[in-house]
């Protein structure tokens, strides 16, 4: 089975994700004026972009870059809840 090519939105994406540092403004405020949406549901949709096959075809260096930090972040929140259950309790 071939897969499918990316969607205009989400190639616009990868691209955002590529430029939005040499933007000016704060990322959330350049999301919502860009993709018409929430950051939440913006990130959202990127994570569906980093988990579908094409988007590395599209964008290889981008989407390995942004699905090590994601991984990174998952580690740390893993790592950070696991040391706040070992943690002792005070009295």
């Amino acid at each position: 089975m071939v897969g499918m090519a990316l969607t205009d939105r989400q190639q616009a994406i990868l691209e955002f994700e590529r430029t939005w540092w040499t933007m000016d403004g704060e990322k959330e405020v350049l999301i919502r004026r860009r993709f018409a949406c929430a950051p939440e549901t913006y990130y959202e949709e990127l994570n569906q972009v980093l988990e579908d096959p094409d988007a590395l075809s599209v964008d290889p260096l981008v989407v390995r870059r942004l699905m090590r930090l994601r991984d990174r972040r998952l580690r740390a929140r893993i790592d950070g809840s696991a040391a706040a259950s070992a943690q002792p309790t005070r009295r």
